[in-house]
Order: structure tokens, then C-alpha cells, then sequence
């Protein structure tokens, strides 16, 4: 399908810089969300120390081009474990030559030997290109909307 030279592993705290790099871009196209680098740092740091969850990267030509992660929750719905699939981003130089897909690949795949039973994610809706993409990859709209409140501290 694709002609990609990428690698997908395991985050590391060595990578923390390029994946705070890929999130301030992924936070430029998000509206919800205003990049603050020590938040950003700070829950990358807990995500990579999550036994609940996944990082991984996708590396190519010795650099990290792409991330994706995501944490186990447990679903009523599904009497069972679900996954919610975060910060899916490629480097723009890198968009559109099957990273994105090798790293939904390969968080699928964590999530089968968790014995997950349904992946879900939040996307802007102004995001057309990731839409398209996550359509592409047989993923479907629900009736859902997300509501958030902040805890004040």
C-alpha cells in the first residue's frame, strides 16, 4: 500500500522533546486545545509511566516522525475494556506516506493483547484530513458528543 521506511516502538523519556515538538503541531490544527509545553511535558512523562497505557512512536532516517497513544478505560457498554486512542500525529513531512496507518496498526495490535474490545478516539471536526484518514481505516462516526469541565485546583 505504502512504500514507508518507518519503524514503530515504544516510546522513551529520550524522546520526550521530539514528541512535545509533534504535539505543539498537533495542537496548532486542534481548537480545543492551547499548547502549553511544561502541561504537555508533564503528561507525557505520566503517560510514558502508565502501565494503563501506550506510547509509541513511528522513527524513520533516525528521527521520531510520529506518535500515538492510548490508555485502557473500562466500558459498561462493552462489558470489557476500551482504548482511547490520543495525539495521533506524523510530522507534516511525513503525512501521507503511511505513517499515520503503521501506527494505528500497531496501537490495534496493543490493543488486541490487552484483549481490548473497542478502540475509540476524539477528532476535531475541522479536521477533515484526519477524518478522512481515520474513515479510511474503518473507523465511524457515532451520535456522541464530548463534554469536559475543568476541576479547579
Amino acid at each position: 500500500m505504502y512504500d514507508v521506511k518507518a519503524s514503530i516502538r515504544t516510546a522513551e523519556p529520550a524522546d520526550l522533546d521530539s514528541l512535545i515538538y509533534l504535539l505543539a503541531a498537533l495542537f496548532a490544527i486542534e481548537e480545543d486545545f492551547i499548547f502549553d509545553e511544561s502541561r504537555q511535558r508533564r503528561g507525557l512523562a505520566l503517560m510514558l509511566d502508565n502501565e494503563r497505557g501506550c506510547v509509541l512512536v513511528a522513527e524513520a532516517e533516525g528521527q521520531v516522525v510520529g506518535m500515538c497513544s492510548g490508555q485502557l478505560l473500562v466500558s459498561t457498554a462493552v462489558g470489557g475494556l476500551s482504548l482511547l486512542v490520543e495525539d495521533v500525529v506524523v510530522h507534516e513531512q511525513w503525512r501521507g506516506r503511511g505513517v499515520g496507518h503503521l501506527l494505528m496498526e500497531a496501537i490495534s495490535d496493543w490493543a488486541k493483547v490487552e484483549k481490548v474490545s473497542r478502540l475509540q478516539l476524539l477528532a476535531d471536526r475541522n479536521n477533515t484530513p484526519a477524518l478522512d484518514f481515520y474513515r479510511s481505516l474503518g473507523w465511524q462516526t457515532t451520535e456522541l458528543i464530548c463534554l469536559r469541565t475543568s476541576m479547579r485546583q
